[in-house]
């Protein structure tokens, strides 16, 4: 595999009781690359990102990493209700290895970069908001300092306002930190905002329908231009007629 390329999946393919969900998928995710991951609900987006991050085995095909260390942001924070928030960013590290102190000072570090305020550090997941929890799921991805992260749909359910607060993270943290991510979403706005290049998977499972790569670098691109991007691919784009629908057959 090239030094250039973070990620490579080769011929995927999975089923789940017999039933395809996915199959004939190729992908390859540069260094320093953000790929955007869409399709109809139901199209296995998320079966592929836990297949690429190694959290399910595929029934077929090869997974090659290029990079050193990744990490993981859940469409649900996934925090320990036991442990502060200063705890559950430093949780990869306790197991790791690190001493206390050095875990303390890196997850304040981590929590700093997210702009989670140093006072709520102390907090437990109960009484930190929606957002404070989705900072410290991002702290503590940071917090290994990964050369790739992927993404499973981490801000579905957050409202617009703090949505787009949480992608700006993202887009700042890639940006500073230059890792590449595999971003797993629904939402196209969000799609064009955060990525380089968005993937869109077959409404059937059968590989990757196409992809589109987008102008500039995120963060550089304003609203009108990530608005009208986005219009155009849903009005003239035969590749994007298909991206909002539901097949409840495959969400049972």
């Amino acid at each position: 595999m090239s030094a250039e390329t973070s990620l490579r999946l080769a011929h995927i393919g999975h089923a789940y009781f017999g039933r395809t969900v996915l199959d004939h998928i190729d992908l390859a995710i540069g260094a320093s690359e953000v790929v955007a991951l869409v399709g109809p609900s139901g199209c296995g987006k998320s079966t592929l990102v836990h297949i690429a991050a190694g959290i399910v085995e595929p029934l077929r095909g090869t997974v090659a990493h290029g990079y050193r260390r990744h990490a993981m942001v859940f469409q649900e924070p996934r925090l320990l209700p036991w442990a502060s928030a200063r705890d559950n960013i430093a949780y990869p590290l306790r197991i790791a290895g690190r001493g206390r102190r050095q875990r303390h000072a890196l997850a304040e570090a981590a929590a700093a970069r997210v702009s989670f305020d140093a006072v709520d550090l102390d907090k437990y997941p109960v009484e930190l908001s929606g957002g404070m929890r989705q900072r410290v799921a991002i702290a503590r991805a940071l917090v290994v300092d990964p050369d790739f992260i992927f993404f499973d749909e981490p801000f579905t359910a957050l409202d617009v306002a703090l949505k787009r607060r949480m992608q700006d993270l993202v887009i700042e943290a890639s940006r500073a930190s230059r890792f590449s991510a595999l971003f797993v979403t629904h939402d196209l706005i969000e799609a064009a905002r955060i990525a380089h290049r968005i993937i869109v998977l077959d409404a059937n499972g059968d590989g990757i329908a196409g992809e589109r790569p987008l102008p500039g670098e995120p963060g550089e691109r304003d609203d009108r231009v990530v608005f009208e991007t986005v219009q155009r691919f849903l009005r003239d784009d035969p590749l994007f007629r298909h991206i909002h629908d539901v097949d409840e057959r495959k969400l049972a």
